[in-house]
């Protein structure tokens, strides 16, 4: 985690990663008016148990994608109807975020126990130009082949996937020796087993609070 100094200026992946926290506060914000409102009509009826997560049912469109597998293989959404998706767009060479994210994404799948087998985590690649279908495979595989699967595509794919779900990446400049980071927004997306969009993570919610909600629906799909 980044910690800011009173007596120096924030460091340059401080300012990136501020930059992008504000750019996922505000499509974060301008989903509340309409969550609120369905929380009014919803409140004359029997109120449901409240989620633990961001309930965006509704307001997200369902899972729909053509990109490539880990294994060099074309894939669509179709391909995982029936299974729970943990949609998470982040990059290989990321040095902090994404390898704390998929971290607790295995503690997800810890604390699901029987039921991750109805789960499948999709790492979808916001850096295509290094991100190979075999640097994806060896990167998930370090983490949870079984239930972790990467995902690539061109630059306009990519792209257009990220805009269907307001998701904020930028690739930053290029340091002497060539390399660069990819700022991008960090929540996880729980898709049903129908492709519906149900909920949305954020870096604030605990693996014990996501495995909750993702076991509820499991239980009962929308």
């Amino acid at each position: 985690m980044i910690r800011p100094f009173a007596d120096s200026p924030p460091s340059r992946r401080a300012r990136r990663t501020a930059r992008a926290a504000q750019r996922f506060v505000a499509t974060i914000a301008s989903w509340g008016a309409a969550l609120t409102a369905a929380a009014l009509l919803g409140a004359c009826s029997h109120p449901a148990e409240p989620w633990q997560l961001t309930d965006v049912q509704g307001h997200l469109p369902d899972l729909a994608f053509t990109l490539t597998a880990d294994n060099g293989q074309p894939m669509t959404a179709r391909d995982l109807r029936g299974q729970t998706a943990l949609v998470y767009f982040g990059y290989t060479h990321c040095p902090d975020v994404c390898p704390e994210t998929m971290a607790r994404l295995m503690q997800v799948i810890a604390n699901l126990g029987p039921d991750a087998q109805h789960v499948r985590i999709l790492f979808i690649s916001v850096d295509p130009a290094r991100d190979t279908p075999g640097a994806l495979h060896a990167y998930v595989g370090a983490f949870d082949a079984q239930h972790a699967l990467g995902l690539t595509g061109s630059d306009a794919q990519v792209e257009a996937l990220a805009k269907r779900y307001r998701v904020a990446y930028q690739m930053e400049k290029r340091d002497p020796d060539g390399s660069y980071e990819v700022t991008h927004s960090s929540a996880v997306y729980v898709f049903d087993a129908q492709g519906h969009a149900r909920l949305l993570a954020t870096d604030r919610d605990t693996a014990a609070a996501i495995a909750q909600d993702v076991r509820r629906i499991i239980d009962t799909p929308a």
